[in-house]
């Protein structure tokens, strides 16, 4: 089996290329070779298979990213939410072309490899109580959003060509992301969390009923590996999945900080953002997980659970003498 990921040099990215290097199987399949590619090589995992590590544009798609005989591809690149309002071009450019040069490398293959997409909750816009569904439809209220359901529409019309398999994953905040606070607009739901741990300030822009869709790196992880091997026959025309988040408020949020780390919580400030809030405050926070569950989807776990796998992960590398290192966007939205 051999497998490429776009935005390799991602976060998300990262991971998966881990997870398939350690387990050196997907699905039950042998992999004989996987392809890692961004705007800058991406570093490569050790593994038992040839991992080649490429860099270009995405929009430009050098053949050699998605070779002859690849059967996935983890579609991850994109300009998050806040770099794609601030340059429409840009995310254009990456999120909207880039995902055509994706199709067209798929059609050349002349066969249908499964395309596992990462979509977002940001392809909504909805109130504080709505209840996002199967059905629900996508308005989404910022550029990214828009260039996200818009590429969901590419990819199911490409799959109903035959030109590829595709399960789009319509991804929550990712949190706790290792690293540095970044571009995207949900940056500040892992800062808040990740630098009072680490006894660093961080800066909250939004109240603290704020509510949010969140999921940590590993449900993350887990819910794209499983997208890549799923039996897809039952999803027919609708290659959209909204995964089983879980839905807190900052509030909340700030309370499992103090219980993880005693005084944390102090260290969250308070400031006027308006370009975020206005970003994010159309965000849902609120999704019925029942056609993911029925598709295999693993439910998420606890709040307090998701830290406890923050601080845990953070302790492992410290011993192994690493740091945790972001080299992408892709997490976040």
């Amino acid at each position: 089996m051999r497998v490429t990921i776009t935005g390799g040099g991602g976060f998300l990215g990262q991971r998966v290329a881990r997870r398939l290097a350690q387990a050196g199987h997907l699905g039950g399949r042998p992999i004989t070779g996987l392809t890692l590619f961004d705007i800058a090589a991406p570093p490569a995992p050790a593994a038992s298979f040839p991992v080649a590590s490429i860099a270009g544009d995405v929009a430009d798609l050098p053949p050699a990213v998605i070779p002859p005989g690849t059967d996935v591809v983890f579609h991850l690149a994109a300009v998050v939410s806040a770099a794609a309002e601030a340059d429409y071009e840009l995310g254009r450019r990456v999120n909207l072309r880039g995902t055509d040069a994706v199709v067209d490398a798929c059609r050349r293959l002349g066969r249908a490899p499964r395309l596992v997409f990462t979509s977002s909750v940001a392809s909504f816009s909805a109130g504080p109580g709505e209840v996002v569904g199967t059905a629900t439809r996508q308005v989404p209220a910022n550029s990214y959003g828009a260039q996200k359901a818009a590429a969901e529409l590419i990819l199911a019309d490409a799959t109903r060509r035959g030109f590829l398999d595709a399960v789009v994953l319509r991804l929550p905040t990712v949190s706790i992301r290792p690293g540095r606070p970044n571009q995207a607009a949900s940056s500040f739901v892992s800062s808040i969390l990740r630098e009072p741990l680490n006894g660093e300030e961080a800066e909250l822009p939004v109240p603290d009923d704020f509510r949010l869709w969140i999921a940590s790196p590993a449900h993350a992880t887990d819910w794209l590996l499983h997208a890549a091997v799923l039996d897809t026959a039952a999803m027919g025309l609708d290659r959209s999945v909204n995964p089983p988040g879980l839905t807190v408020s900052v509030g909340e949020m700030l309370v499992a900080l103090e219980a993880a780390r005693p005084g944390a919580a102090a260290l969250v400030r308070r400031v006027a953002a308006p370009r975020i809030e206005a970003i994010v405050a159309t965000w849902p926070a609120r999704f019925d997980p029942a056609r993911a569950l029925a598709l295999g989807f693993a439910p998420h776990g606890t709040l307090e659970a998701l830290i406890g796998e923050f601080v845990a992960e953070t302790r492992r590398k410290n011993r192994a003498g690493g740091a945790i290192v972001q080299h992408g966007a892709i997490g976040e939205i």
